[in-house]
C-alpha cells in the first residue's frame, strides 16, 4: 500500500509500509534512504582560502604618544611595592 506523505509543505513522498514477509524476516524497523533526492549534497570542490596573516607593522600597532596631561600619579603608589625588611638567618 503506497501512501503520500506532505512533509512541512515541502515535498511530496511515497512511503511504502513493509510487508508483513518483510517483519517476520526481521527486517523491520527504520533504513536510510538511499535515493539520490534523500542523499547530503558533496562538499564544494575547492574550500575557501584561509584568513590572511596580519602584517607586523599592523600586528604590533602604532606606537602611541604619551597622554597630554600626563599619566596619574597617586601618591601611595609606592607603598603597594614596598618590600618588607628581610629577616635575618639564626645561626
Amino acid at each position: 500500500m503506497d501512501v503520500e506523505i506532505e512533509m512541512m509543505g515541502l515535498r511530496k513522498m511515497a512511503v511504502t509500509e513493509r510487508r508483513e514477509e518483510d517483519a517476520a524476516m526481521g527486517a523491520g524497523g527504520w533504513e536510510t534512504p538511499r535515493r539520490a533526492e534523500c542523499r547530503i549534497p558533496a562538499a564544494p570542490i575547492r574550500c575557501p582560502p584561509p584568513p590572511r596573516k596580519k602584517s607586523p607593522a599592523l600586528a604590533s600597532g602604532k606606537r602611541r604618544d604619551p597622554p597630554k596631561n600626563g599619566y596619574f600619579h597617586p601618591p601611595d603608589l609606592e607603598l603597594l611595592f614596598a618590600m618588607a625588611p628581610r629577616r635575618e638567618a639564626c645561626a
